[in-house]
């Protein structure tokens, strides 16, 4: 990531890529209000603005014991996120697959104690109204089968948001979302993120249609047991989200697009960086054979044009486990099978 040491930390910095969660005041408390082009006024704010937890997605994807000095932060990242936040625009995150891009929602997350971090795939089937809400109107008409039209069953009960949806909900602070490799998308879809992005809002239609009946509906979201009140069918955010959309480099995207994002491209580890990240899942680095796993990680990454680090983990998993022996012969074809290339095959 081409960390350099950085003797002052900036003022302005909220977020410091330390891994350390933010003590006391909360970001809402921290951010300064937000340009007057990027300002939200979604509503009504809920009563109880609890923010999810992430249960142990966060330990998953960065260790239970991430923290990281500041030498090996990298400036600009930090730069970048924190201007993301003050400016209330999408961050894309470019860079070669496994050098960590999508990690950086879940750190930010963590270090600024914005809860459960919401994750919308792409894939080339993926759409916007998929990812904003789905509505089962055949199960709600089969549910209706029976009823008199003065019974029909609640609508909020068949409608779920997605987590596109659900990030712009209008909450105290911004909750994060990912939306991770979207040049896996159709061509549209960065085109059609565009409106949502610049008015931090959008509309059910299902519901627009019965707001002279039922002003307010109670419908599910994508947290788990979750449901939120949807007023007049719209959706407003009052804190614009931090939205983290990686991308692998495999597409261009249009210049409309880019405009509205800020970009950062993400940098392969080095060896300093990799040992804190396997310090970090309690795989203790220091032991001389860990060090030579590292180094051998890098050479083969630098060689073969990148490797996932979570390929790194899984063998110094192993080799904490028994598996390595310096002179052994089944360790050089056991590490050579992991740390194939996944799309290309490897001599």
């Amino acid at each position: 990531m081409n960390a350099v040491e950085h003797p002052e930390r900036p003022d302005w910095w909220i977020y410091r890529g330390t891994g350390r969660p933010l003590p006391g005041a909360s970001l809402a408390d921290l951010l300064p209000p937000p340009p007057p082009w990027r300002a939200f006024d979604g509503g009504p704010l809920p009563v109880e603005d609890v923010v999810p937890q992430d249960e142990g997605e966060a330990d998953r994807r960065l260790g239970s014991e991430h923290r990281l000095p500041a030498r090996h932060v990298d400036p600009h990242e930090i730069d970048m996120v924190n201007a993301a936040l003050y400016l209330r625009r999408p961050l894309l995150v470019t860079g070669r697959p496994g050098s960590g891009k999508s990690s950086l929602a879940y750190r930010v997350a963590r270090e600024l104690r914005l809860g459960r971090v919401l994750r919308w795939p792409i894939t080339s089937r993926t759409t916007l109204k998929g990812g904003l809400y789905n509505y089962d109107a055949i199960g709600r008409a089969q549910a209706a089968a029976g009823r008199t039209a003065d019974r029909e069953p609640p609508i909020g009960e068949y409608l779920r948001l997605g987590e596109l949806g659900t990030v712009f909900l209008p909450r105290r602070q911004p909750r994060v979302l990912l939306i991770d490799e979207l040049d896996k998308s159709e061509a549209d879809l960065p085109n059609d993120l565009l409106s949502l992005f610049e008015d931090g809002e959008f509309l059910i239609p299902e519901l627009v249609r019965m707001r002279t009946r039922s002003r307010e509906v109670e419908v599910f979201t994508a947290d788990p047991d979750a449901t939120a009140t949807i007023p007049d069918g719209r959706v407003r955010c009052a804190a614009f989200p931090f939205v983290v959309i990686t991308s692998n480099g495999d597409r261009d995207f249009p210049p409309a697009f880019l405009r509205r994002c800020l970009r950062l491209e993400i940098q392969d580890p080095d060896i300093e960086q990799l040992a804190a990240m396997v310090a970090a899942h309690a795989l203790d680095p220091s032991d001389t054979h860990r060090s030579r796993i590292i180094e051998e990680f890098v050479s083969r990454s630098e060689a073969f044009g990148g490797l996932p680090v979570d390929k790194l983990l899984e063998a110094v998993y192993l080799a904490t486990s028994g598996a390595y022996h310096e002179e052994g012969e089944s360790w050089p074809r056991l590490v050579d099978a992991i740390w194939r290339q996944l799309n290309s095959v490897v001599p």
